[in-house]
């Protein structure tokens, strides 16, 4: 039996629920699999910062170290001038979790414009305008500072690119070079320099504007897409919509060592303790996570599980049009990975 360690921020919100509901999963995964989860529980968020003073105590941090790598349930980020950063984006930043990875695929049974969408969204992780750079002038002046590194650049398109050849061969940069001439023109060049060394793969680059426009009328036109940090993180939401909604959306973020693992979607308060959450996006996060583990033969069977449980219909959350409870929707998803055959 293989052991693993994962440590677990239940999160704010509907986190403990799509987290409670996720763990069922992980149990069905170490019975199909021969594998063992010792998880470690994180406290983190909202209630961490209330208290703590932090949504992110050094103790939980060190308790993270001790990891593989970490399963994130949504948390809620304080809003207004002089507030801490978000707990993901401090997970990123100590982590160097460069490279943020959201596939966005059509799925049966989930109302959507499209049925035909397979994105991976490839995101810039820890500069850009998330950099947390943002000074106070004058009174009613603010200045934020957008950071861009050569280096940046080039992981985060070079991972692009690694992504592109084991998928359909096909990658688009997007930028606002023709404005942003020395931060977007940097990816420009980069994105450049780097096609010449992946012959194999079509790479072509769009303004930002103009692909967002060609995003939402002919998705299927496109594979893998990276984007610098703050353009990725609103693209990817808008890929969500195409595909259904955030809740049936995962995502990874990477380093060379470490990584972590997270919903899109955010922490919902207005539905918290209802039990009508979709926690797919939080299962699909999972299998990315036994998928960057080694585990690549339970990852494919929780996302054909995922598939079998839509196709059958008989365990939907509201938000899919059935009446099933948060944690019935998982149960279904994890009997699914139980009778599939391996």
């Amino acid at each position: 039996m293989k052991n693993y360690k994962i440590s677990i921020i239940k999160g704010d919100g509907i986190g403990p629920e799509v987290i409670g509901a996720t763990e069922k999963v992980i149990s069905a995964v170490e019975e199909k699999f021969s594998l063992h989860f010792e998880k470690i529980f994180i406290e983190a968020g909202l209630e961490a910062f209330k208290k703590y003073g932090t949504n992110l105590p050094n103790f939980s941090l060190e308790m993270i170290k001790q990891s593989e790598c970490l399963l994130k349930g949504p948390t809620t980020s304080l809003e207004g001038e002089g507030t801490e950063l978000g707990v993901p984006v401090k997970i990123r930043k100590i982590f160097d979790l460069y490279a943020n990875l959201r596939p966005l695929r059509s799925l049966p049974r989930v109302k959507s414009l499209y049925n035909n969408v397979d994105l991976l969204i490839v995101r810039e992780n820890t500069e850009g305008m998330y950099s947390g750079l943002e000074y106070k002038i004058n009174e009613g002046v603010y200045i934020g500072i957008r950071v861009a590194t050569e280096k940046g650049a080039r992981r985060i398109i070079n991972k692009a690119f690694e992504q592109a050849r084991v998928r359909r061969k096909k990658i688009t940069l997007g930028h606002k070079s023709n404005v942003l001439k020395m931060t977007d023109g940097l990816y420009k060049q980069v994105f450049e320099d780097i096609s010449k060394k992946y012959s194999d793969v079509e790479a072509k680059e769009e303004h930002i504007d103009a692909l967002a426009m060609k995003l939402v009328m002919k998705p299927q036109d496109y594979d893998v897409i990276v984007l610098e940090n703050l353009y990725g993180d609103i693209i990817s939401d808008l890929a969500a919509g195409l595909v259904g909604s955030l809740g049936m959306a995962p995502s990874a973020n990477i380093g060379e060592t470490f990584a972590m693992f997270e919903p899109v979607h955010g922490s919902a308060p207005d539905i918290a303790g209802k039990n009508i959450a979709n926690p797919i996006a939080t299962i699909l996060s999972f299998s990315m996570c036994l998928e960057w583990i080694g585990e690549k033969e339970a990852s494919q069977a929780v996302n054909r599980a995922v598939i079998n449980s839509l196709e059958k219909g008989n365990k939907l959350t509201v938000d899919l049009g059935g009446s099933a409870t948060t944690y019935e929707m998982a149960e279904s998803i994890a009997k699914e990975i139980i009778s599939i055959n391996v």
